[in-house]
């Protein structure tokens, strides 16, 4: 079975950066839609962007959710076969565990926002953001 790793969060000030990474073994992310969520204690969960599927002629289909609009970039790296969440302009608000999640049902054209949408997930990464 799939298995997204998250790697990358940490401990940064307010107005700082930080790149999350999001990798498997045994399976070609390519292959995958993949999303960020996050949680925060006491906070559903949140569907910050997601990347469509891609092969060699296209780059996928890209989506933000308004919260991290303009401040995130996700990207996804063919060689490296991971999916990257560039975190930009980090506020208070942004402290939460971030989760990579991924699934192989969605056409290269599209991809959800939604948790319900995603069968694999990762155990995700802590990202606190406190001077």
């Amino acid at each position: 079975q799939l298995q997204p790793v998250e790697s990358g969060g940490g401990l940064v000030q307010p107005g700082g950066s930080l790149r999350l990474s999001c990798a498997t073994s045994g399976f070609t992310l390519n292959y995958y839609t993949i999303a960020w969520f996050r949680q925060a204690p006491g906070r559903e969960r949140e569907g910050l962007s997601c990347i469509s599927s891609s092969d060699e002629s296209t780059d996928g289909s890209i989506y933000y959710a308004d919260s991290v609009k303009g401040r995130f970039i996700i990207s996804r790296d063919r060689a490296d076969d991971t999916v990257y969440l560039q975190m930009n302009d980090l506020r208070a608000e942004d402290t939460a565990a971030y989760y990579c999640a991924a699934d192989g049902r969605y056409p290269s054209y599209w991809c959800p926002l939604s948790g319900d949408s995603y069968d694999y997930w990762g155990q995700g990464t802590q990202v606190t953001v406190s001077s």
